[in-house]
């Protein structure tokens, strides 16, 4: 006589839900189980898996990675098929969420950050690409990378890393938009490319201390301040709302460069802001057929520069074709060509950043009565 079993399933609900509850939200690098984003996880007898995922917004703009990764995490589970449906979390639950993600942390920057203002004098001198570079180098060592775009006026990090999309808002505060392994966060983001932005200083004050304080960093190893050039409104404002940042000067060799990088320079140590080194960018035209390179815009204007500020010449970034064609495609060039001249040197810089704090002299340290 035969007896009919029934056939064993690939996998069960309780495994397909365990593996896809520690897949990571892009967004807030936390699992979907902790999150509360993970809801029904169903799988009939033949391994078909359905699950649904709760979203903080409904236009999120990330759905589709996250429908791969959570594909690909109940696959490995045994699944046989994989339909992942959304939906939207209420009001209610997304303040939950918010308050759980703050939890007890303080607002703001964590201690431990390494915050980096580069800047320099004039502008023309690469400095957004630089700090754009340098940005996803040392995201690819392993740190946890953020950019605030505080060029407000001249803002370019957007365009170089590729994204055009608002960051999402979750009571209270925003999430930083992600690409290439940065966390960003720029008034491009708000407004239209074409769209100029006028404001005056008391704005300007407020919108950088929002995008500091408002935007959850969520622990950073290192957050790089794209300054605009000159010693204007915006610098002196970061200087007072992140008293532990360095300054990264860079430069062309040009000594009309070099002189105006100067006095950003002299303005740092008058306020007391260590300054951790000399970039000298566009050093040298890198030849793309033959490699010969030549000094398009003179030279020694970065070494004069770290002598005169007593600081290291940290780097100099040749100008190749590859550096102009990543940034026209929104990609880092250490990104799309990491074998580039231009995307070794950056690579350098990431790798001897000087760690440097501020010393207590100049800054008000909160007293108490007992």
């Amino acid at each position: 006589m035969l007896l009919n079993h029934r056939a064993k399933p690939r996998t069960d609900s309780g495994s397909v839900r365990t593996a896809v509850g520690a897949v990571e939200d892009p967004e807030l690098h936390r699992g979907l189980a902790e999150l509360g984003m993970l809801r029904d996880v169903e799988v009939d007898r033949k391994g078909r898996a359905r699950i649904e995922i709760a979203l903080t917004t409904s236009a999120c703009p990330l759905r589709e990675s996250l429908r791969e990764a959570v594909t690909n995490a109940a696959t490995a589970a045994g699944a046989a098929a994989v339909d992942v449906v959304f939906s939207t979390m209420s009001e209610r639950e997304r303040m939950e969420l918010a308050g759980h993600i703050r939890g007890e942390k303080p607002r703001g920057l964590a201690e431990r950050t390494r915050v980096y203002a580069v800047a320099s004098g004039k502008g023309g001198v690469g400095k957004s690409s630089v700090t754009a570079n340098l940005a996803v180098a040392l995201a690819r060592s392993g740190q946890r990378v953020g950019v605030l775009d505080a060029d407000v006026w001249g803002y370019s990090i957007p365009h170089l890393f590729g994204v055009r999309r608002n960051p999402i808002a979750l009571n209270g505060f925003m999430l930083p938009v992600e690409a290439h392994g940065v966390r960003l966060m720029s008034v491009g983001f708000f407004v239209e490319d074409t769209e100029p932005v006028v404001w005056r200083g008391p704005m300007l004050h407020k919108a950088l201390e929002q995008f500091l304080v408002d935007v959850h960093w969520d622990d950073l190893d290192v957050l790089l301040l794209d300054l605009p050039p000159g010693t204007g409104d915006v610098a002196l404002s970061l200087l007072e709302l992140v008293p532990q940042a360095a300054l990264l000067a860079v430069t062309t060799p040009q000594p009309a460069a070099q002189t105006v990088a100067a006095r950003v320079g002299r303005m740092a140590r008058d306020q007391r802001m260590p300054i951790a080194g000399v970039v000298e960018n566009m050093s040298s035209l890198v030849c793309g057929s033959c490699g010969a390179a030549t000094s398009l815009f003179g030279s020694g204007g970065g070494q004069r520069l770290a002598e005169e500020l007593d600081v290291p010449l940290l780097t100099q970034v040749p100008l190749d074709a590859a550096m102009r064609e990543a940034g026209d495609a929104g990609i880092p060039v250490v990104a799309r060509d990491p074998d580039a001249p231009s995307a070794a040197a950056v690579a350098k810089l990431a790798a001897e950043l000087p760690v440097v704090r501020r010393g207590l002299a100049g800054i008000p340290l909160p007293l108490s009565v007992v």
